[in-house]
């Protein structure tokens, strides 16, 4: 062990791999869903903006979807040396020390918020640095080893970016906006828990109290269900509300119903291995969702805007 300890940290001293391993500890898998939904924000945003601007504040966002990737990995690099799901990450591989995780975060996120700020408006860049500081600060290290509602309360980390999409462009938050919000906020629970159903042993492990390790499985399904209903209602708030029209609102029907099915599904399921793997297929489609509902958003609302006919 001493020998494997030893490799990993001359691997982090002589800087093996450390293009590759600081780009892992931006969450690039994360990062790929925050800032597609910033665009989507900045794109349906009334009003226009310069296209160089735009890009800019996508980039901002990034970066500082990136830096707080970072500063969470920096804090969890204890438990992430237990899971099995964390432990090739950078740090607890050895990799990249904390020291220089931390530097590197604090870096990017000072970095894009002065510059989202400089390059748009305060509103959006002060939104951001919020976003930066919830996930980093209120989730990682208040909610995530305190609480089984980590992941209820930590999403809206997840679910501000089309909020900073939108203010980039107009200066303010509106309805539009926080609607948008709310269906990520929503989508979180399920997500997670999904995930929390078949990797429960570990989280346990690691201490991290999920509601499957606390509550047992039962109840979690039945949150998992009950949040996948209001869900499935409120991304027809748009449709409602008349932000966008018939191919939105046929997309939000169909995947909504798909994910109540699925959730369905899990709950009726009661055999450990058929429940892990429910939970499975429920977590995996919850990947394609938001994809996939956003797509729509955006689609319906280029189309009303430039074809007039949606």
């Amino acid at each position: 062990m001493a020998l494997i300890d030893d490799s990993r940290s001359a691997a982090a001293m002589t800087g093996e791999a450390r293009v590759e391993d600081y780009l892992a500890l931006l969450k690039p898998s994360v990062m790929q869903l925050v800032v597609f939904t910033a665009i989507v924000g900045l794109v349906v945003a009334p009003g226009t903006i310069n296209p160089v601007i735009g890009i800019i504040a996508v980039l901002c966002i990034a970066i500082g979807a990136g830096g707080s990737g970072a500063l969470n990995m920096w804090y969890d690099r204890d438990i992430d040396a237990i899971m099995s799901r964390t432990v090739n990450r950078p740090i607890p591989a050895g990799r990249v020390t904390g020291e220089e995780a931390l530097v590197f975060g604090m870096v990017l996120s000072l970095f894009s918020v002065a510059l989202l700020g400089l390059a748009t408006n305060w509103v959006a860049a002060g939104l951001l640095a919020f976003t930066i500081f919830f996930y980093a600060v209120i989730y990682t290290m208040w909610l995530k080893r305190r609480t089984p509602q980590n992941i209820v309360i930590g999403g809206a980390a997840g679910a501000f970016p089309p909020m900073v999409g939108w203010a980039a462009v107009t200066g303010t938050v509106s309805i539009e906006s926080v609607v948008l919000f709310l269906i990520i906020f929503l989508w979180t629970p399920p997500h997670f828990w999904a995930l929390a159903l078949y990797k429960q042993s570990d989280y346990g492990a690691a201490g991290v109290p999920m509601m499957p390790n606390v509550v047992g499985n039962a109840s979690t399904k039945r949150q998992i269900f009950a949040y996948t209903v209001v869900l499935g209602a409120s991304a027809m708030l748009p449709s409602v509300l008349g932000f966008s029209g018939w191919v939105y609102t046929t997309v939000a029907v169909i995947t909504g119903v798909s994910f109540i099915m699925l959730a369905w599904r899990l709950l009726r399921t009661n055999e450990d291995v058929a429940m892990r793997k429910s939970a499975r297929s429920l977590f995996n489609y919850s990947l394609s969702y938001l994809f996939i509902v956003f797509f729509a958003y955006l689609a319906d609302n280029l189309l009303t805007r430039f074809g007039g006919f949606v």
